[in-house]
């Protein structure tokens, strides 16, 4: 069952990015219309999430300077993959020879990004150290430092791959329950924005209308507005892959992330085979991101 939740957390983000890719900027979406034009083919999501779990497999764990050189070598293969401002320009700054840790300090005059990229790539990280709370955040603040240095951008990836760990851990064969898995992402966060929001997700749960949830959750692409809209999305129904990412790419703004995240937290939750068929066959390289989940298994199996 490991196994299945470690290629249904990285299949399940992918096909999440994917299925949101061709609504990124949209407004809020009637459901049965987001399978029309799925494609398969991903975005920077998960072509950086696939150069975490790379990085994560040639060094069994995290060095900086090594991901950083991941990226950028998968970066300069596929350049249109949708990459925003940020991350191309850390890139060139550490070709020009700033150290890693400090190149992506340098946007926004210094404060450094809040953006949810980091968030979105960080599934590797949570199914790599599902059991291990202390290196789970120091590994997803350390990959996010790369290019998203400010505490909200790193926070926000640190939540997110503690809800992919607290999915991992899930029994399948009894029911989720929404508020207790709330309540352990509150008892995680140390940021008292993350935590507020966590409050509004609690107090939203089981609401129908989705403006409303837009509105108080957000669906743009800084990471404290949408990591607490992915673990929404998966607890808008856990037992069910299908509907939580028809319900989060329905939120529309920064949908492929969203779904991305959402898909990361719900595969890692209900395993491989509950991903559709139906989009695991038309995934864009997915034998190859099933053999980077694969390897990250059998790393966890000889730490174990």
């Amino acid at each position: 069952m490991l196994k299945s939740k470690f290629l249904g957390c990285l299949i399940g983000s992918a096909v999440g990015d994917a299925l949101g890719s061709s609504f990124e900027g949209s407004w809020v979406l009637e459901e049965n219309r987001i399978e029309e034009n799925f494609s398969g083919r991903w975005t920077d999501d998960t072509h950086m999430m696939i150069g975490v779990a790379e990085s994560l497999i040639m060094n069994h764990g995290f060095d900086g300077n090594h991901m950083a050189q991941t990226f950028i070598k998968n970066y300069e293969q596929e350049p249109w993959r949708g990459y925003a401002y940020g991350p191309p320009q850390v890139f060139r700054w550490i070709r020009s020879g700033v150290d890693w840790s400090q190149a992506a300090k340098r946007l926004f005059g210094g404060a450094g990004s809040y953006g949810n990229g980091a968030a979105m790539r960080v599934a590797p990280v949570g199914v790599l150290y599902y059991d291990d709370l202390e290196q789970l955040r120091s590994v997803a603040y350390g990959q996010s430092q790369i290019t998203h240095a400010h505490e909200l951008g790193k926070e926000g990836a640190a939540l997110q791959a503690y809800a992919v760990a607290l999915a991992v851990k899930a029994d399948m064969s009894s029911q989720l329950e929404p508020y207790a898995f709330l309540k352990e992402l509150k008892d995680f966060t140390i940021n008292d924005v993350y935590r507020r929001k966590l409050e509004t997700a609690e107090r939203l749960l089981g609401e129908k209308d989705r403006l409303r949830v837009i509105k108080e959750l957000g669906n743009g692409i800084e990471a404290h507005n949408s990591v607490p809209t992915a673990i929404y999305s998966f607890l808008h129904c856990p037992q069910s892959f299908e509907k939580s990412l028809f319900y989060a790419v329905s939120l529309g703004g920064d949908a492929d992330t969203i779904g991305a995240m959402t898909g990361a937290i719900s595969g890692a939750y209900v395993g491989i085979e509950s991903v559709p068929e139906r989009w695991k066959a038309r995934l864009e390289r997915r034998g190859y991101i099933e053999e980077l989940a694969e390897k990250l298994w059998l790393i966890k199996r000889r730490l174990q």
